[in-house]
């Protein structure tokens, strides 16, 4: 036989097999993807099922001790509201069903208790407004509408600015002293009630804080960590993107999203830049957002945590995607040094200052944005990661529990709401089909509750 005819069977051979191995490599990857978002559901319910069988009807589980905890002197069922729209996205009919039977029979906010309002307006307001938008049922929205009304009195200060609590019964605030996040975190919820109840009042209060918060931010475009609500003063002069402050920065790009507000996009905008010009610090070629004062912008602490990393997935939101990133692989960095995050390092020393795990989601958000805009593999990669951490590190026989050191790996008592609603959603996000949730239309509060976007009406 010619040897070139050898020469081109054999290179044809080779292709050929080349084309049905990258083939089969793709529905390998199709198929480790299924697996892996039926993987987080399990994991779920292995959660949900310690919350039921030693917590049910209480706020929050201790997968340690195996008892329930509530918040407050009364139940507000945080865990079952928080939890119900992943229960939903997952499409756990059985699930679904027994706690629509609890939250019906046994959730009342006519309670004499003084209440974070924020933690409030975030989980149990946000929770109810989007049951209601997924499943339908009036009674969500009744009880939405019943804990906007009494979360108002918080907005009744001298300067609009909201207290940080309110007694639910009484409607008595007090807390004078807040910061960025817990006054600037109500227009996704607050404006998402008007719209569905067509009461422009809610909408109106939430807006105003935001403004007038924006309107006291230093030259530079910056805000501070606290404030005192009654007189507008700044306590506290730092800056950055961290607790205290981040969802501040978020839902002025959610709000200008999800209500086509002309106003919030300008002051997003021009918050965004200041941000970006004066927080943002590069070391070793990595992207970081550092801690700065408000007046000078000059960086005094190289700080970064598990909070900041909410922060790519707003910028993906906003189509810096650069950035978005960098930032990410910056995040991604913390989360390898012990193998889970860290609360807080300081990144230019690559030191851990606080090395809790709360099972905190924000790094899982950005990595299922940065998924969901860019479609590369590498972000469901990040996620295999986090997954495998989560599971070997937080999983008890009952539950998931919060780790009290990253570097020790000790467990604490503690399984927050927020873990079935944020992390093991995003992560069953981060694996399941893109088309499951359109970001053009939706958009997720800061506790990752969908609300969707009504195209061609504004909130006024």
């Amino acid at each position: 036989m010619n040897p070139l005819k050898i020469s081109k069977l054999t290179l044809i051979g080779f292709f050929t097999l080349s084309l049905l191995f990258s083939v089969s490599c793709q529905k390998q990857r199709v198929v480790n993807r299924d697996a892996l978002a039926d993987s987080v559901k399990t994991e779920f319910l292995h959660a949900w099922n310690g919350y039921k069988k030693y917590a049910w009807g209480t706020d929050d589980f201790k997968p340690l001790s195996k008892q329930g905890h509530n918040w407050y002197a009364h139940s507000l069922l945080m865990t079952p509201v928080d939890a119900f729209d992943t229960m939903v996205l997952m499409g756990l009919s059985a699930e679904i069903s027994e706690v629509k039977k609890l939250i019906f029979s046994r959730l009342s906010f006519d309670r004499d208790i003084s209440v974070k309002a924020f933690e409030i307006n975030i989980r149990l307001l946000g929770g109810l407004l989007s049951a209601y938008q997924l499943d339908g049922d009036q009674r969500f929205l009744n009880l939405a509408r019943d804990l906007g009304n009494r979360l108002l009195p918080v907005f009744d200060s001298p300067t609009g600015l909201p207290y940080m609590f309110v007694n639910l019964k009484t409607g008595k605030t007090s807390g004078a002293v807040s910061n960025p996040a817990e006054i600037g975190t109500y227009i996704v919820e607050f404006g998402t009630l008007t719209r569905l109840t067509g009461d422009s009042v809610y909408f109106k209060k939430a807006k105003k804080a935001l403004k007038e918060l924006y309107v006291r931010r230093s030259a530079l475009g910056l805000v501070g960590t606290t404030i005192n609500v009654e007189t507008g003063a700044w306590i506290d002069r730092s800056s950055h993107i961290g607790g205290m402050i981040d969802s501040y920065y978020e839902y002025l790009l959610k709000g200008a999203l999800l209500f086509d507000d002309a106003e919030l996009r300008q002051m997003w905008k021009t918050s965004v830049q200041s941000v970006n010009t004066h927080l943002a610090d590069e070391v070793d070629g990595n992207l970081w957002y550092g801690r700065a004062n408000m007046d000078s912008g000059k960086i005094q602490k190289t700080w970064f945590g598990a909070l900041d990393a909410f922060f790519p997935a707003v910028l993906a939101l906003d189509g810096q995607m650069n950035r978005a990133r960098r930032l990410l692989d910056s995040c991604f960095k913390m989360w390898r040094l012990k193998g889970i995050e860290p609360e807080l390092i300081d990144y230019k020393k690559t030191e851990i200052l606080s090395p809790e795990y709360a099972l905190r989601p924000e790094v899982i958000e950005s990595t299922y944005y940065l998924f969901y805009f860019t479609g590369e593999h590498k972000y469901r990669e990040m996620g295999r990661v986090y997954f495998k951490s989560l599971k070997k590190y937080c999983r008890t026989d009952e539950g998931y529990a919060a780790l009290k050191s990253v570097v020790t790996k000790e467990k604490a008592d503690r399984m927050e709401s927020f873990f079935l609603a944020e992390t093991l959603k995003y992560l069953y996000l981060l694996f399941e089909d893109p088309s499951k949730i359109d970001l053009k239309k939706t958009v997720f509060n800061t506790e990752a509750h969908p609300m969707f976007i009504k195209t061609g009406r504004t909130v006024q």
